[in-house]
């Protein structure tokens, strides 16, 4: 402390944390584990701050990078994390080992763009870009080993660094922590930290930590430290109901005993502090301290009590109106007084938002508006302007006409560096204007949508962007507009099908918008539910018919992008040849994104269908114009189906691993959660592990529940069938299939191969059901009469065998040979195996031989596959009828190597399968599979928990 506190008591040079040894015990180890987050909540001066710090300097085998949220900054995408990566210069590895992601920080990070790779394209659209940071910021961190990130007054964070924060906490780097200190007080009401969208991240821990006010006795001990015997019971009573418990206030009260302590005795001393309001107390310590301040050094503290965020001395000085010299001065002393603190880089600030409110609320009315004015004098001489600070104290001055300009230039380039947390708080702002005329509410309410349209917490979007609807003096073109943007954000980033309600409201209110409103229609085009179905030709023609005469390109571009997506969806033939039309080059980025959402759709379908080359080609071709055009979520989608395709061309491989990665990238697109969900429990289904399988089917069957796409729903209720079926519940697999097959009577989508009909077809018969099956199978047949759907074709002869008579085998065996054949033509060896499968138990009476050969057959490819469940039924069907193949004479020895079926056994171990599951999954006897685990653990020598960890390390 600077000289003039040091009086006949001596001050210490910090107070010792009091109270909180629990609390830091837990911190600490929290951020020695990561992956976690430790949200650290508490009032005004509760001590979160001192905490944190506390545990950051015993967190010395780690890096600690700190961040601070501030009610007031300038425009800087992410500011409080990218002022934090600025500390990470000693960690960075050598240039050239970064990522090449990490190079859009670059021009964020000027001190260290020397060891980034170059920074990359950035997109034009501002959403893209702030996308494109995200990423750089993540993968910036995983480089940095063992990181801690912590980020303070989280109640005042931004929308964008809350996203920012948001998703680094569902996917975080192995090595991170993050620490976040925030008011829930000043979090909107029941709002989480991170805002609606938070929940528990899978893999990463949540600690969460309420500082509750000290205790009398923690507060004496507090005192006992600073005053020593000065401090008897009645002072600690008296200094413990002026604080009520909270740290900051008892110490601002100690460093008043302190200076007070040469002249008077405790008695006199605890009077002084009584003598005072309660309520007021830190109030009367500050002022206390103001009033003993001299006048360069009390300019010095208004100024920053005006400005109220961390500020330079020459703007400091500038605003207090001192010259050069005096202003040093005077900012020496304030900082002395332990009033103000650097906070940063040689900016300043009170040291406490509680301090800087009371010096605020200690200048008389007509200083304080002087203080602003000279504050927006100085500020506009600034190149560049903070537009932001100029704004705010305009706004305090009652400047309406010059608050509204200025604020919407702030908000502006907000927009325009990718910072749409500080333009949203400013347009939220800029609306509460009393009397606004309806052009300019206009105006800033779709700025502001536009905003909230690329938020990453899509219900919170959804919330804000309703709540602009609630605005009565909305012109209504716009009320249209933001409605529209309401909808595409249900639909899209949430599958909520309600958005297709708030898209045809928007429609009429659309009229004078023709772009807007055939966006639209386009949207409403899709929509597979209810009578919308029959409706979506209409939809797509009068989109068309709006554009006809008007120069609108991007759109014509939509409306063919859709057309040719209903086609497909119609198995209609002659949607390929129209492909060819679709340029594959073009100037417009947005007119070349429409042309990769074509590619992207017509190959998805393609895939439902059954025309998987093609489906192959348009997918990889829509992925390389996603890329090309700056579109990160359409290369996405295309990757996500690409993934698809290998699973159904039984590239297995490392595939559950590969969607993990695509997941990782594009946490937030749900069509990459569906997909993962259907090939986890594809493959967990083909080892036997039906428990894991069923839980991937639920998180299927949640997203198909609001998909937009019918056969979203009807993929997972076929799924979950075949394994209710295969656990003998067949009464449970009708009652999945029945409700999916109205969703799929209902979108009239039977050429798109789902895997329902059969399935359907099969419950129905296990339940005695024979003529809802026979009248189903008809159904479907006629639906598909001139469609081109070579899939849905092959389901039709698996279901025609299974509806055929037990007692014509022949006949039976006949469709399951058809169903082969072209599932084989198609290109899928896992749907080929199930009918070749099929063709040999049909085959078993009457020609076992011929039934051998396609078992032995539908095993091999199930094995090579590793559907192991699947091979391991054929193998025991083989046993019962008397097919196995001859064993060669005497069993080979493998010594403390793993035979096949032990390496089986051990990798079933490793994903923490039961016993009885393992009996399940490779159709043994449990007395056969605790033979083979017995002799897993014995030629590993681990224990089971340790299985994984073996087979990693053996390869």
């Amino acid at each position: 402390m600077g000289s003039r506190l040091q009086t006949a008591t001596a001050f210490p040079a910090g107070f010792r944390l009091v109270g909180r040894s629990r609390e830091l015990e837990v911190l600490v180890t929290a951020l020695r584990q990561p992956p976690t987050v430790v949200l650290v909540e508490g009032e005004a001066g509760i001590g979160k701050s001192r905490l944190v710090r506390e545990a950051a300097s015993l967190l010395t085998d780690r890096l600690v990078l700190t961040g601070y949220c501030h009610p007031l900054r300038e425009p800087h995408p992410f500011g409080p994390v990218i002022d934090a990566l600025r500390e990470a210069g000693r960690a960075l590895p050598p240039r050239g080992v970064l990522p090449p992601s990490t190079g859009a920080l670059a021009p964020l990070l000027p001190d260290l763009a020397s060891r980034l790779p170059p920074p990359p394209t950035q997109p034009d659209d501002p959403g893209l870009a702030r996308q494109q940071l995200i990423r750089a910021v993540r993968a910036f961190l995983s480089e940095l080993g063992p990181v801690v990130l912590l980020v303070e007054d989280l109640h005042w964070v931004d929308d964008a660094t809350r996203d920012l924060l948001l998703l680094l906490h569902r996917d975080m780097p192995g090595q991170l922590a993050l620490a976040l200190t925030y008011r829930a007080d000043d979090l909107p009401s029941g709002m989480p930290p991170l805002g609606t969208a938070m929940r528990q991240s899978p893999g990463a821990g949540i600690v969460r930590l309420g500082l509750a006010p000290l205790s009398e006795d923690e507060v004496g001990g507090l005192a006992q430290e600073v005053l020593g015997t000065g401090a008897d019971a009645n002072l600690v009573r008296v200094l413990y109901q002026r604080c009520e418990g909270v740290p900051l206030v008892a110490e601002e009260d100690l460093r008043i005993l302190v200076e007070h302590g040469c002249r008077h005795r405790s008695g006199e001393l605890a009077g002084l502090l009584a003598r005072a309001e309660v309520p007021a107390s830190l109030r009367e310590a500050v002022t206390e301290r103001l009033r003993e301040l001299a006048e360069p050094a009390a300019a010095i503290a208004a100024a920053a009590a005006v400005i109220g965020a961390p500020t330079s001395e020459t703007v400091l000085t500038a605003v207090a109106g001192l010259p050069a010299e005096q202003g040093g001065e005077g900012l020496a002393e304030a900082l002395d007084a332990a009033l103000l603190q650097e906070v940063c880089d040689h900016r300043y600030a009170y040291r406490h938002v509680l301090a800087q409110q009371a010096a605020y609320e200690h200048l008389s009315g007509p200083r304080r508006e002087r203080l602003h004015r000279r504050a927006v004098e100085v500020f506009r001489a600034q190149s560049p302007q903070p537009l932001v600070q100029i704004a705010h104290h305009l706004r305090v001055l009652g400047e309406r006409e010059e608050w509204l300009r200025q604020g919407e230039a702030a908000a502006e380039q907000a927009v325009s560096v990718g910072d749409d947390g500080t333009a949203a708080a400013l347009l939220q702002q800029l609306l509460e204007t009393p009397e606004l005329d309806i052009g300019s509410r206009s105006r800033l309410a779709l700025a502001l949508a536009r905003v909230f349209a690329d938020g990453v917490d899509s219900k919170a979007s959804a919330a804000a962007l309703r709540g602009l609807l609630a605005d009565p003096q909305l012109a209504v073109a716009t009320r249209g507009d933001i409605r529209l943007t309401l909808g595409l954000l249900m639909i899209n980033n949430d599958a909520d099908v309600t958005g297709f309600m708030e898209l045809e409201r928007a429609v009429p209110e659309l009229d004078e918008l023709p772009e807007r409103a055939a966006r639209a229609m386009i949207a409403l085009a899709f929509d597979e539910h209810g009578e919308a179905a029959a409706r979506r030709w209409t939809w797509l023609d009068r989109a068309d018919e709006l554009l006809r005469e008007g120069p609108y390109p991007v759109m014509r571009a939509a409306v063919r992008a859709t057309r040719l997506t209903l086609l497909a969806r119609d198995a209609d033939p002659g949607v390929w040849p129209l492909l060819d039309q679709v340029p594959r080059h073009c100037d417009d980025r947005e007119e070349l994104r429409h042309n990769a959402r074509a590619l992207y759709n017509v190959g998805e379908l393609a895939l439902e269908l059954g025309h998987d080359a093609r489906g192959a080609v348009l997918l990889e071709q829509g992925r390389i114009l996603g890329a090309r055009s700056a579109a990160p979520r359409h290369e996405c989608y295309s990757r996500a189906a690409l993934l698809r395709l290998d699973l159904l061309t039984g590239d297995w491989h490392g595939l559950e691993e590969r969607f993990a990665q695509l997941a990782q990238e594009f946490p937030d697109v749900v069509m990459v959660q569906e997909e993962q969900a259907h090939a986890g429990a594809r493959l967990a289904a083909a080892r036997g592990e039906y428990g894991p399988a069923l839980g991937w089917l639920e998180i299927a069957t949640a997203i198909g529940l609001h998909g937009n796409q019918a056969t979203t729903a009807c993929r997972a209720a076929a799924a979950t069938a075949l394994l209710q079926l295969a656990q003998d519940t067949p009464e449970a697999a009708w009652t999945t299939c029945s409700t999916a097959v109205d969703t799929l009577r209902r979108a009239n989508a039977w050429p798109r191969a789902t895997g329902l009909v059969p399935a359907a077809v099969e419950a129905a018969l296990a339940c005695g059901e024979e003529r809802y099956a026979v009248r189903l199978f008809d159904e479907a047949q006629a639906a598909l009469t001139g469609r081109d759907a070579p899939g849905a074709a092959a389901e039709l002869h698996f279901a025609r065998g299974l509806l055929t008579d037990h007692q014509d085998s022949a006949a039976r065996a006949e469709q399951f040979g058809l169903a082969a054949r072209a599932w084989h033509r198609i290109g899928r060896p896992y749907e080929t195996a199930r009918s070749v499968e099929r063709k040999g138990r049909a085959l078993a009476a009457e020609t076992p031989d011929a039934a051998g050969t396609a078992m032995n057959e539908a095993a091999d490819v199930f094995e090579r596959l590793g559907a192991t469940a699947d091979a391991g039924r054929c193998r025991r069907t083989l046993r019962e009828l008397g097919l196995a193949r001859p064993t060669s004479r005497g069993r080979p020895s493998y010594g403390s190597t793993l035979s096949p079926r032990e390496r089986q056994v051990a990798e079933l171990l490793a994903r923490g399968t039961t016993n009885r599951e393992i009996a399940q999954a490779l159709v043994l006897s449990p007395r056969t599979v605790e033979q083979h685990v017995a002799q897993v653990l014995r030629k590993l020598g681990v224990t089971r928990n340790k299985v994984k960890a073996a087979l990693t390390k053996t390869g």
